[in-house]
């Protein structure tokens, strides 16, 4: 049987994601496409014999090709997502999914005309050792009830805010950005959904610069099982690119350092903590596609369903309204909208 073909747009992370599909038994990288033509070549010496093209219309409507990643600047994405939904594609996208709600809503009615079609988005937190065995603690109950998150997504590389693409686009998101992957973490660790959110945020670390944004927001979280979450994006900060997580619960506290973790069971200074070594990230930017692809020929399921991605981008797009008005916003499912 033939190897399904598969497309790549936007070869920075993009050509992260050629390793992942030429692993998988039953697909092969058909295209790879860049605007870039430097880039395109640089690339395309390092894996020859894949097609190469600067135009991502001639890759999304090539009836060969089956599943698309698509890893562009994020204000293509929308367009992209939609042309592939449109051509029979299934779609791997990188995060975030969109720039804009009416974007989701417009992708999520195409899904529904397509539902043969499968779409995931790179919330690769989700396959981090630590995380997982940090899920798996508060499944089994030995954090005790969890009734507080802090996750902080520290980006540590001021320069693609300055000096990247992230500047030049009309809109760019810190939130959307980077953030989600932190409102993605909380989700799935807890099993619980956010109603509400009211966010701030700044803009002095990139002051001056061409980037025009907030390159700080902070949000507070309502879930509907009780419990509060604090989700900070702080691409400005002078710190390395770091995941940080404190998750209290009843019985026990976890704290994301590096290199290892920390979960404190006492409140005796004198008594020692528990180190935590699981690798962390511990996954590479691929770590999700053989799951998705598995999932396309039937042969496993995936971790981060597109409705999973709706629900984390409804999250998102709250956070964004309640930065723009300055007031608690409630959060509305993307597909209950559409009903």
């Amino acid at each position: 049987m033939r190897n399904l073909q598969a497309g790549i747009i936007g070869l920075g992370v993009g050509e992260q994601h050629i390793a992942a599909y030429e692993a998988h038994p039953s697909f092969e990288v058909h295209s790879i496409c860049d605007f870039n033509s430097s880039k395109l070549s640089e690339v395309s010496q390092r894996h020859p014999g894949i097609k190469i093209t600067e135009n991502p219309n001639e890759l999304l409507c090539d009836p060969t090709i089956q599943v698309v990643s698509i890893a562009s600047y994020d204000n293509t994405h929308a367009e992209q997502i939609l042309m592939a939904i449109n051509e029979g594609k299934h779609v791997f996208v990188e995060k975030p999914l969109c720039l804009f709600v009416d974007e989701a809503e417009k992708i999520s009615v195409a899904l529904r005309k397509r539902p043969d079609l499968k779409l995931t988005s790179n919330l690769i937190l989700r396959c981090s050792p630590r995380f997982q065995d940090l899920k798996n603690r508060i499944t089994a109950g030995e954090m005790g009830d969890v009734y507080a998150i802090e996750a902080e997504y520290n980006y540590g590389r001021i320069e693609k805010l300055t000096d990247g693409w992230r500047g030049e686009i009309d809109y760019y998101s810190v939130m959307l950005g980077g953030g989600v992957h932190m409102v993605d973490l909380i989700r799935w660790l807890t099993s619980a959904e956010v109603e509400e959110v009211v966010a701030t945020g700044n803009q002095v670390a990139t002051a001056g610069s061409r980037f025009r944004y907030p390159d700080y927001v902070c949000a507070l979280l309502r879930l509907n099982n009780g419990m509060r979450a604090k989700v900070s994006a702080n691409f400005g900060c002078v710190h390395p690119h770091f995941h940080g997580l404190s998750v209290f619960g009843t019985k026990a506290t976890f704290i994301n350092d590096n290199p290892n973790a920390r979960l404190i069971k006492s409140r005796d200074t004198k008594r020692s903590e528990e180190t935590i070594s699981t690798p962390y990230p511990g996954c590479d930017k691929g770590a999700l596609i053989s799951e998705f692809l598995n999932e396309i020929i039937g042969e496993g399921s995936m971790k981060v369903t597109s409705d999973e991605v709706f629900r984390t981008m409804a999250v998102c797009f709250a956070v964004e309204e309640s930065l723009k008005n300055g007031k608690p916003v409630s959060v509305n499912p993307i597909r209950k909208r559409m009903l």
